[in-house]
């Protein structure tokens, strides 16, 4: 049927799951053999993010949306996140 895994196409999938129970679901994840690619944390643009990879090479982005941070704060964090 021509359905391959990531790993199998030097590829990824990245799937972004918004969850009301972001620890929950991230350490149900890691229980279920996912490994860690970023541990979640709160993040400057005002969510508890974090960031596996399934035994079959499917990436996940788990989330949970909380707060809206205004846009000049989100600049300013990101410059100093990634200088």
């Amino acid at each position: 049927m021509g359905v391959l895994a990531p790993h199998s196409i030097a590829g990824s999938v990245v799937l972004a799951v918004d969850a009301a129970e972001t620890e929950a679901m991230f350490a149900q994840a890691v229980r279920a053999g996912a490994a860690i690619r970023q541990p979640l944390a709160d993040k400057f643009w005002g969510d508890p993010h974090g960031h596996v990879e399934d035994p079959f090479g499917h990436r996940w982005n788990i989330a949970q949306h909380l707060r809206d941070v205004p846009l000049d704060e989100v600049v300013t964090a990101a410059s100093q996140a990634f200088t």
